[in-house]
C-alpha cells in the first residue's frame, strides 16, 4: 500500500529540516533502509520493535518493515488558493497524499526570518487553512452548479443528498472550518463526501517544531496551538527538528539513545512523528514469521482476514480458507511457533475475523 504523506508549511518552519531528518532516520534500526524516490520524496520504513523482537527467536533471513511515503511539499504563500507563488502546484500535491503534516513554528530565533517577522503559529495555521478552504469552496461551488436544480425540482434521491451533504460542508467553509469538521452518520453521506476529495477533509497532524528546552513538555507557543485545534479532529505532536538534526549525525544507536535520555526522551521525535503518521492514516500492522523473512504489512484497521490476506497476493484473497492466527504476545511468551500451538494458544478464524494489529497470520487458501 503506498500511502503518502504531505509535509506542508510556511516557508522557515523547519520543514525541509524535518523532512532531512526523515531522509537519515538511522535511529529505527540497521535493517530499516530509507530510499528516495525524487528530491522531495522519500519512503520510510515505520520503527516496529516488535520485528526485532521476532528476529531473535527465529533468526531469519531477512526483516521486511513496512513503509510511509513522506513528501517535502513547497512552502506556501498567501494567495495560494488563486495561484500565487507556487500555489497551483502546492495544492495539486496536496491533493495526491493521503494524509497531511503541517509543520508550525513554535520557537523563537533571531537568526531565523520568520516571513510574517513575528512568531505565531496560530496565524501560520489560519494561513495554510484558509488557502486550503478557499480552494475546496471553489470545488464545492461548481458540484453544487451541477446538482441543485435536480436536488430542488426533480426526485433524483443521489441529487437530493448530494446537494445536502455539500450544503454543510458549505456552510462550514464558510464559517473558516475545515472540511474534516463536518461528522455524517450515514454511510451513503460519507461516501458522497469522500468523492469530493477535498483538500481540508485529509487527515491532518500538526507538527509543533520547538527548541531544544521545550522538546518533552512543549511551552506557550504549543499549547495556543493545542487550544485552536481542540475541535478540529486533527493530532499534534511535538518535535525539536534542530536536535533531531543532531541525533541522525550519530552512527551507532546507542549514542542515539544516550543522547535522548540526556534532554529526557525516550524515544526520537523522528520515530514518534512516523509511528504517529501512520495511525493518522487508520493504519495496523500484521506480521508474518518464518525462517525466509520476518514482515510486517500494512492494512486498515478493520480489515477481515480475507481483506489482508489480499495484501500478500490477490490469489490468498479469492481463495480464502482460513487464518492461523498468533498474538504477537503469546509467540514472545512461548518463544515458537511449535510451543504456541502445543499450549493451545494458536487459532484458526474464519472469513469474518477483524485482524488485529499485531497479529501474527498465516493464511490457508486454494486457488
Amino acid at each position: 500500500m503506498a500511502l503518502q504523506c504531505g509535509i506542508v508549511g510556511l516557508p522557515n518552519v523547519g520543514k525541509s529540516t524535518l523532512f532531512n531528518c526523515l531522509s537519515n532516520a538511522k535511529a529505527q534500526a540497521a535493517n530499516f533502509p530509507f530510499c528516495t524516490i525524487e528530491p522531495n520524496v522519500g519512503v520510510i520504513t515505520v520503527p516496529d520493535e516488535r520485528l526485532n523482537k521476532l528476529a531473535e527467536l527465529i533468526h531469519p533471513q531477512k526483516i521486511v518493515p513496512t513503509t510511509v511515503e513522506i513528501v517535502d511539499i513547497a512552502g506556501l504563500v498567501k494567495g495560494a488558493s488563486k495561484g500565487e507563488g507556487l500555489g497551483n502546484k502546492f495544492l495539486a500535491n496536496i491533493r495526491e497524499t493521503d494524509a497531511i503534516l503541517h509543520v508550525l513554528r513554535c520557537f523563537d530565533d533571531e537568526n531565523v526570518t520568520h516571513v510574517d517577522g513575528v512568531v505565531d503559529p496560530v496565524r501560520d495555521k489560519e494561513i495554510i487553512d484558509a488557502e486550503l478552504q478557499l480552494k475546496d469552496l471553489e470545488t464545492i461551488e461548481a458540484r453544487i452548479a451541477k446538482v441543485e436544480k435536480q436536488a430542488k425540482t426533480g426526485g433524483d434521491k443521489e441529487a437530493r443528498l448530494a446537494f445536502e451533504v455539500y450544503a454543510r460542508i458549505r456552510e462550514a467553509l464558510l464559517r473558516g472550518e475545515s472540511a474534516r469538521t463536518v461528522e455524517f452518520e450515514t454511510k451513503d453521506e460519507k461516501k458522497t463526501a469522500q468523492g469530493l476529495f477535498l483538500l481540508t477533509a485529509k487527515p491532518v497532524m500538526y507538527v509543533c517544531n520547538v527548541d531544544e528546552t521545550s522538546a518533552v513538555d512543549g511551552n506557550a507557543y504549543v499549547e495556543a496551538v493545542r487550544e485552536a485545534i481542540k475541535n478540529e479532529n486533527a493530532q499534534i505532536l511535538i518535535v525539536a527538528a534542530k536536535i533531531e538534526s543532531e541525533i541522525a549525525e550519530f552512527d551507532t544507536y546507542e549514542e542515539r539513545q544516550m543522547f535522548l535520555q540526556e534532554i529526557g526522551l525516550e524515544e526520537s521525535g523522528v520515530n514518534r512523528l512516523i509511528k504517529s503518521a501512520y495511525r493518522l492514516l487508520n493504519l495496523q500492522t500484521f506480521l508474518t514469521a518464518g525462517v525466509q523473512e520476518v514482515r510486517a504489512w500494512t492494512f486498515e484497521k478493520g480489515w477481515k482476514a480475507p481483506q489482508c490476506a489480499g495484501v500478500i497476493h490477490t490469489d490468498f484473497e479469492k481463495g480464502f480458507i482460513r487464518a492461523e492466527v498468533i498474538k504477537y504476545a503469546d509467540y514472545i511468551a512461548y518463544g515458537s511457533e511449535n510451543a504456541v500451538k502445543e499450549a493451545g494458544k494458536m487459532s484458526v478464524e474464519g472469513k469474518e475475523y477483524v485482524v488485529q494489529d499485531g497479529d501474527i497470520m498465516h493464511f490457508r487458501f486454494n486457488v
